[in-house]
């Protein structure tokens, strides 16, 4: 399985494909003819985008009705890529299309059994559906195929999250960070192959706070300050508890951590709502 909130399934992290140079261009940058240098030889003129990279350039472009249009060519003339079938999905789910976003990634799982962005895709709708046990299984062989991409542990710890799993949410957080310590901050994208879509529309409060605990458990006092301020302003009623929760043992006595958990702090951030 990524507005505040996420879309992902709760918000669920797409990996931007890659492009050839030629992607870069549109038509309109594809020049015609060049007129003869001074030496009386012609430039070379630049080939046009295949449809294939054209189709992903609307993708970035967020002109999804042209990539839909693009894709859907390309799975005619090759039925059997699963990475087009993928992308397809990624067009209609652009569109809030999501059953036959789904039906795409369903598609594209068969053809390719191991193909783990697509079976995150599949997580993805399950999760914008509220579906969330399905969700975390989607999520989990994604993780499965591919254990080294911290998108898909967040996808599955925002799944937990949704689904009040709240120690499973907190591992899958705990493992995206250990992964890519910059997981909390990299942009969610519908762009390449993998949907991300990441929202949190209930107990946000709690959420924040589940978001310190990882970076405290990884030694990030700057991020874990931040999430424990987001956390109190939101109203979290439980930050004395951080004070003997072994979660907190790297950071507790920094100053920054200490402020935040001074009652007259608390206190005045409610009453600032």
């Amino acid at each position: 399985m990524i507005k505040n909130h996420l879309a992902i399934p709760i918000g669920f992290f797409l990996l931007a494909t890659l492009l050839s140079p030629a992607c870069t261009q549109s038509k309109a940058d594809t020049p015609q003819e060049q007129e003869p240098t001074a030496s009386g030889t012609q430039e070379q003129q630049k080939p046009p985008l295949s449809d294939e990279d054209l189709a992903r350039l609307y993708l970035i472009r967020k002109q999804y009705r042209e990539a839909q249009d693009l894709f859907h060519k390309l799975t005619v003339q090759e039925p059997k890529n699963a990475v087009y079938w993928n992308e397809l999905g990624i067009s209609f789910h652009n569109q809030a299309e999501l059953d036959p976003a789904m039906k795409c990634y369903r598609k594209s799982t068969k053809l390719d059994p191991h193909y783990a962005d697509a079976q995150n895709n599949v997580g993805t709708v399950f999760y914008e559906q509220k579906r969330y046990s399905r969700a975390i299984r989607a999520y989990k062989k994604a993780v499965e195929l591919r254990s080294d991409y911290a998108g898909f542990y967040l996808n599955l710890g925002y799944a937990y999250f949704a689904d009040k799993k709240y120690s499973d949410a907190i591992d899958s957080f705990r493992k995206a960070l250990q992964i890519d310590p910059n997981a909390f901050n990299a942009a969610r994208s519908r762009s390449g192959t993998i949907v991300q879509d990441r929202s949190v529309s209930t107990d946000r409060a709690r959420f924040y706070f589940l978001l310190a605990k990882s970076f405290a458990e990884s030694g990030d006092v700057e991020h874990c300050v931040i999430y424990l301020k987001k956390a109190r302003d939101e109203g979290y009623k439980e930050l004395d508890a951080v004070k003997s929760d072994p979660s907190f043992t790297k950071v507790i006595k920094d100053p920054a951590v200490l402020d935040v958990l001074q009652p007259d702090k608390a206190a005045d951030a409610v009453q600032q709502q």
